[in-house]
């Protein structure tokens, strides 16, 4: 494998060992990085986005080899690449909704510092259960203030509630979940024996046309992946909840998709969500470790019903150690392992100071598409069926090798340039979107569907 950068990138190796192709980067086809522009950040955030974009292509290429004997170049575009590990559409005439709950935030506590996560209604109401109910940040500061961090921090995750303490990179190393994390492979393997071949026609065009995914994931990583996946002709079918919603995110990750909605408490919901996963190639999900099994779709239920279903699944805080079951997100995982006290610390600021993006989710949605891939030429080669698992925070820890002392600012104002120049009609308006960083010779990439509402479609392939 080649990248023509100006250094190596340091994550492409491990990324490639983790998806135990054989001979690792030998696999897999020349990905060339153009470009010099990076984020940012006291962390290789670029070098993440174009390896994992770069590798997430890659497989592309190698799945559409089973069809063409080659495996295709790929070239990422690194300025790209960085925006789209950011919001990438670009309103005509309207605007997307706030990004964050009014009492979402990080807070000065007593010992430090913490981070509430209120985006979803049940969240913030948990969060206020602990606190009182106030309307906004500047109302609900001086209460957390009295709290020390920890205190705070457990008694929310006791409430059904979302919140993380600001911790040191040192001492995420020596916490229980953090040594748990360390220990844990970047993707975890499970072999579930073997099935009859695919016989899935492959286009060498649109590669994953035929393929069809059902996404059940939410904010942010999850979302990522599937919107990739359609980007090469995967059907992607996303099911939520009634009342889910995701504010500024659902323009942004539905691109590609057919949204439904089904409430698996319901026998007649739960008949067709049976009669969905009976017709996929593919199950995303992102519940924490024990939630399907709890709705009674645990790992045998799924080969019951389809013996064929490859299953890729993510969750916050991993897969092993007293966190295992803990809810989280990207912007929590980050306070929790460290990395916003180390921006804090090297730009010698007064707050935490996260990374430029929600770059946790990004790149583990790009390892999910790339295992996703992976699985697929297994089942084509081999029969073989597999599950695949990611955590946010066994990607921060692979993030957290390559801390840098100083923080280049040298991404350059956007410019027309930076856009794609055709039209998206979404369910709110007209807009436009960053220009995809990735190109893959012989392969068109596009979505048949533009971003659309949630719950809009029907819950039918």
């Amino acid at each position: 494998m080649t990248a023509m950068t100006n250094k190596p990138n340091p994550f492409i190796a491990p990324i490639a060992n983790a998806l135990d192709l054989p001979g690792a980067t030998n696999a897999l086809p020349d990905i060339k990085i153009t470009g010099a522009d990076a984020l940012p950040s006291f962390f290789a955030v670029t070098d993440l986005a174009t390896a994992s974009m770069g590798i997430a292509s890659a497989m592309i290429s190698r799945y559409r080899g089973l069809a063409t004997g080659d495996q295709a170049g790929v070239i990422i575009d690194q300025r790209l690449a960085s925006k789209w590990f950011d919001i990438t559409i670009r309103p005509i005439g309207w605007e997307l909704p706030p990004v964050w709950d009014a009492i979402a935030g990080d807070y000065k506590t007593a010992d430090g510092w913490i981070r509430l996560h209120t985006n979803a209604p049940h969240h913030r109401a948990a969060a206020l259960s602990v606190l009182g109910d106030y309307p906004d940040r500047q109302a609900l500061a001086p209460i957390v203030a009295n709290w020390k961090s920890d205190d705070l921090e457990t008694a929310i995750i006791a409430a059904g509630g979302c919140a993380a303490t600001m911790r040191s990179l040192d001492d995420w190393q020596s916490h229980p979940q953090g040594a748990a994390i360390a220990a844990e492979p970047l993707i975890g393997w499970q072999d579930h024996g073997t099935f009859t071949k695919s016989r899935h026609v492959i286009r060498p065009d649109r590669p994953l046309a035929g393929i069809r995914v059902l996404d059940l994931t939410r904010v942010l990583a999850g979302p990522v992946a599937g919107r990739f996946l359609a980007a090469y002709g995967a059907d992607v079918l996303r099911i939520d909840p009634p009342h889910w919603d995701e504010g500024a995110v659902i323009p942004e990750i539905t691109l590609g998709k057919r949204c439904a909605g089904l409430d698996l408490k319901r026998a007649e919901d739960r008949k067709t969500f049976e009669s969905l996963l009976a017709g996929a190639d593919i199950l995303l999900h992102g519940y924490r470790p024990d939630a399907l099994p709890g709705l009674g779709y645990g790992a045998d239920e799924l080969r019951r019903i389809n013996p064929g279903l490859i299953d890729v699944t993510l969750c916050a805080y991993g897969w092993t150690g007293p966190w295992a079951k803990r809810r989280g997100f990207d912007s929590l995982v980050q306070m929790s392992c460290g990395i916003a006290d180390f921006g804090m610390k090297q730009a010698d600021a007064p707050k935490p100071t996260p990374l430029p993006v929600q770059a946790l989710d990004h790149a583990t949605g790009y390892l999910m598409a790339a295992s996703t891939i992976h699985a697929l030429l297994l089942r084509s080669q081999t029969g073989q069926i597999t599950t695949a698992r990611h955590s946010l925070a066994r990607t921060a820890h692979l993030l957290c090798q390559t801390a840098q002392p100083t923080r280049p600012q040298t991404i350059a104002p956007e410019t027309e340039n930076d856009i794609a120049p055709h039209l998206e009609t979404t369910s709110w308006g007209k807009a436009r979107r960053v220009r995809f960083p990735a190109t893959i010779d012989g392969v068109a990439h596009g979505w048949d569907y533009p971003a659309g509402r949630l719950l809009s479609s029907a819950a039918a392939w």
